[in-house]
């Protein structure tokens, strides 16, 4: 049994060594397979290095032949272009050196041509002195045959010519301005027709009173309101006269301010179409109709600057000009006939060549005192001129307002026709609520209170009454006495008339010398 068992470990560890050593063959076999083609590889790398390093060394040559190939090319182009250059600065050297040349024989030249000159002007000077000499003797050799010295005859023959020359000039010019008159005069009534002729306006004096339609007479009785409650009210609030009578299903409203009168119409049209009529209902009423009132003032006023085509207007100022729609000088309405005289003025501005524009501008706001005259103290001329400052108008416009009714002078072209247009608008016979009967009763009592003052030679009304002339006798009246008769004049025209706006009384007192000879 044990002879057995070290048999089988006998033949376990021989078999084990016979194992061993195979395992070890064929780990050298491999090793020595592994470094074959270790070598094989390091050859092969070996070769291709070499094949890659000859290939480089090719490359790398045939890149260096062709970069000096390139440079050599190039530097024959550089050598070429400096040889260009260099023939070109030759050629520039030899121009500088021919101008050169030409300019030294040109200072030769002018050298001496100034020494000719320099000769020359010395013979010259003293050919002058020799002249001078000469005239001298000649001059008091005449002087002593004529006994005459010289300066009295040149003041002889100046004088002679200057009174000559005098009465042609004189006479010249008399002759000029008689043509320029008659020129004149023709020129400025056919620019006037023309203007009114391309201008026409229908005219629509203002009433002082509307009347307002009832339902039934019923409507009448609830106006007046208990113990007249609500027509208090209405007159009070609205500041109207309203007038209820016997007419059958109508109403009166009175009243000066058309501005008042028309609020107090619309606000009792209201109140007879809501038929809620009670004070507190009234003054609702009133507050509202006020404020559609302003709202179509404002797009009055944006509209004539719409048709006249006027801009850059400050919105206030715009409110303005709607507002002048409830203004009326003698039932004429002040915004229409600021309209006719916008109109006017550009026509006549037009004709002359003037700014059409500036002209209308000037027009349209020459009145627009008149919408605030009754709320502030001072003329409407004063706040009109104020107004314009204000809203910085033109100074062309503000000269215009202050002069078109002769308080200021006219310091343009444009601020007289304002003024004419505005005559023209307000004087023509139906544009105001004013007989052509008290027209003319107005204009004789101003010129009968002018002539009624010792010293007065003739007094004429101007501008359809709004300005009055006084001639006075030079030998009677000095110049102090002057200023009292206007004064006096003033106050006896206050107290005496009835006018609308202001008049200007200007007196005028000098002494003319005149004489035609034929």
């Amino acid at each position: 049994m044990s002879l057995n068992l070290m048999s089988i470990i006998l033949t376990l560890i021989i078999g084990a060594f016979i194992g061993a050593i195979i395992v070890l063959l064929i780990e050298y076999i491999k090793g020595n397979n592994a470094e074959k083609k270790a070598e094989k590889l390091l050859l092969d790398a070996k070769k291709d290095a070499d094949k890659y390093k000859r290939d480089s060394l090719l490359e790398l040559k045939e890149e260096s032949y062709k970069l000096k190939q390139d440079a050599d090319q190039e530097i024959k182009q550089k050598k070429e272009e400096l040889k260009d250059s260099e023939s070109r600065i030759n050629q520039r050297e030899m121009n500088l050196d021919k101008r050169e040349e030409m300019l030294q024989k040109r200072d030769s030249l002018l050298d001496e041509r100034d020494n000719n000159l320099l000769t020359k002007q010395k013979e010259l000077s003293e050919k002058e002195v020799k002249m001078d000499e000469m005239l001298k003797k000649e001059m008091q050799q005449l002087e002593e045959i004529a006994k005459f010295s010289r300066d009295k005859a040149h003041d002889m023959i100046m004088k002679r010519v200057e009174n000559e020359m005098a009465l042609e000039v004189a006479s010249y010019i008399k002759e000029r301005e008689r043509e320029a008159k008659l020129v004149a005069n023709e020129n400025a009534k056919d620019l006037i027709v023309t203007s009114m002729q391309r201008y026409s306006e229908d005219v629509a004096s203002e009433q002082t009173v509307s009347t307002i339609t009832l339902p039934s007479d019923e409507m009448k009785g609830r106006l007046i309101g208990r113990e007249g409650r609500n027509i208090r009210t209405i007159e009070s609030v609205t500041g109207v006269d309203l007038i209820i009578d016997d007419t059958p299903e109508a109403i009166v409203i009175s009243s000066f301010d058309p501005y008042r009168r028309e609020i107090a119409k619309n606000t009792i049209e209201t109140l007879i179409k809501d038929g809620r009529i009670h004070p507190s209902r009234i003054e609702e009423v009133y507050d509202k109709v006020s404020k559609d009132i302003n709202e179509k003032i404002t797009e009055m006023g944006t509209d004539t600057l719409f048709n006249l085509g006027i801009t850059n207007v400050d919105p206030e100022l715009v409110h303005l000009i709607g507002k002048l729609h409830f203004r009326t000088s003698y039932g004429q309405n002040a915004l229409q006939h600021s309209i006719e005289v916008a109109n006017l003025t550009g026509l006549m501005a037009s004709e002359l060549g003037e700014n059409v524009m500036l002209a209308k501008r000037a027009g349209l706001l020459h009145d627009i005192g008149k919408a605030i005259d009754f709320e502030i103290e001072g003329s409407h001329v004063e706040i009109g001129v104020e107004i314009a400052k204000k809203y910085h108008e033109d100074e062309v416009v503000i000269n215009a307002i202050a002069s078109h009714h002769g308080d200021e002078k006219q310091g343009t072209v444009i601020a007289t026709l304002v003024q004419i247009a505005d005559t023209l608008s307000a004087a023509r016979p139906g544009a105001r609520n004013d007989s052509l009967e008290n027209y003319i009763k107005r204009l004789e009592q101003l010129e009968e209170i002018g002539n009624s003052f010792e010293g007065v030679e003739k007094t004429f009304a101007m501008q359809a009454g709004r300005e009055v002339r006084v001639m006075v006798k030079p030998d009677e009246v000095d110049d102090s006495k002057s200023y009292k008769i206007a004064r006096d004049i003033k106050e006896k025209i206050e107290s005496e008339m009835q006018y609308p706006g202001t008049i200007k009384i200007t007196v005028i007192r000098e002494t003319r010398a005149q004489e035609e000879a034929k």
